[in-house]
């Protein structure tokens, strides 16, 4: 028996046909009638399997984000030479794949439902995991949380910007400077520890150098106790094996 995943199950080509349509046409092109033409269906197949036109659109975007998490796992590297240029990568992939593919982008960024939400937080998770290794490194200029923030709101400012140009007026350096503009604004030019160290002395060392340029955070006796913590976590962590 046919599995709900299968290449040619029903709900795919369904929602394989929508987002040809999507994409060759815009969302007015997303009709029952003219899915399930072009699926080779009858439209009552629509209803049974999706419930209404919005929750195919939920499952467009659902296919977007899979098809997006499969680019996006292809290119991780779990330990990366180069943290800022795989932040470089990561940042130019979204963007590309926002540039490529508006209507699907759109649809994707518009999606509440249960599907495209799991998805959309699995390539958080990834981009968390960018974050974390440039903190680790000492190459974080902020914090982690509004790190993240800032690259996904200049990648998703970027894509919008790009397609509310008019296309004789689109140039592709605004990509590149609000890519580097994003980079300067999370990461330090060098790393506040050396790069060939990694791991929790490293991210120790880190912080602590961090927390020199930011005394006034904490009370005396918090950065002493803290100094105290960090400064045993670097030594103890980064002691060679006996």
């Amino acid at each position: 028996m046919a599995t709900r995943d299968s290449t040619d199950s029903p709900r795919r080509r369904i929602v394989e046909a929508a987002v040809e349509l999507l994409e060759n046409g815009g969302p007015d092109a997303v009709s029952t009638r003219a899915v399930a033409a072009a699926a080779g269906m009858q439209p009552p197949a629509i209803y049974r399997l999706f419930g209404d036109k919005e929750g195919l659109l939920e499952a467009v975007a659902a296919h977007g984000y899979a098809q997006f998490l499969e680019r996006k796992r292809a290119q991780l590297d779990p330990a990366p030479q180069d943290p800022v240029e795989e932040l470089r990568r990561g940042w130019d992939m979204v963007v590309e794949f926002g540039v490529s593919r508006p209507e699907l982008f759109a649809v994707m960024n518009r999606a509440t439902g249960q599907g495209p939400d799991t998805a959309h937080r699995a390539g958080l998770e990834i981009l968390r995991g960018r974050v974390r290794r440039l903190a680790a490194g000492g190459w974080l200029r902020v914090d982690e949380e509004l790190a993240a923030q800032i690259i996904q709101a200049t990648g998703q400012g970027a894509v919008t910007t790009w397609h509310s140009t008019t296309p004789d007026r689109r140039n592709p350096a605004l990509l590149t400077i609000l890519r580097e503009s994003m980079v300067a604004a999370v990461t330090h030019t060098e790393p506040t520890v050396p790069a060939a160290e990694s791991g929790p002395a490293a991210a120790a060392r880190a912080l602590r150098a961090a927390l020199s340029d930011n005394a006034d955070v904490l009370s005396d006796a918090e950065q002493r106790l803290l100094g105290e913590w960090l400064t045993r976590l670097a030594a103890e962590s980064g002691a060679p094996n006996a």
